[in-house]
């Protein structure tokens, strides 16, 4: 059972961090339940205090990443229209232009939404679909950090059984 456990732990979290940028799938989430696999085993040396601790974490980067692009839109003069178009733009850009459109969809979709609202003012509509952008570059580059930390623990605690586990296969 400790085998099935490292290996879904280590399954988990490299979908973790593909999840990070694929917005489908909850990256830090998944990356949280590999550390959960990997603590369930035997010979864990995760304590209890660690666990809670990227727990906090995970909660609170998913709790930015959801308020982020909205907040950013608006720190950058935006609308509500500016907002909505910046998280349509996120989904229309994984599902019609991957993988560029994950990154340019929220710029585009911004953008687009500012320009809607309001036509008379097109650099206004860019500078927001920047802020929109930046929002989208700082709560991946949260969730990642957030998802290799998960990963770095979750290979440090089962390396040893698993490296001892291959010997006797190899």
């Amino acid at each position: 059972m400790d085998i099935a456990l490292s290996l879904l732990a280590l399954l988990f979290t490299v979908v973790g961090i593909i999840g990070c940028i694929v917005p489908a799938l909850p990256g830090v989430i998944l990356s949280y339940a590999g550390l959960l696999c990997s603590w369930f085993t035997s010979y864990t040396t995760i304590g209890t205090s660690a666990l809670w601790i990227w727990l906090a974490i995970t909660i609170f980067v998913s709790v930015i990443d959801y308020y982020l692009p909205a907040w950013m839109t608006r720190r950058f003069g935006g609308s509500r229209s500016g907002a909505i178009g910046a998280t349509v733009g996120v989904f229309a850009g994984f599902f019609l232009f991957p993988p560029f459109g994950i990154v340019l969809g929220p710029f585009f979709g911004a953008v687009i939404g500012e320009l809607l609202h309001d036509k008379s003012q097109p650099a206004k509509a860019l500078l927001i679909g920047l802020g929109s952008f930046l929002s989208f570059i700082v709560g991946t580059g949260l969730k990642l950090a957030a998802a290799a930390g998960m990963l770095i623990y979750v290979v440090a605690d089962i390396w040893e059984p698993l490296r001892a586990w291959l010997a006797t296969i190899f």
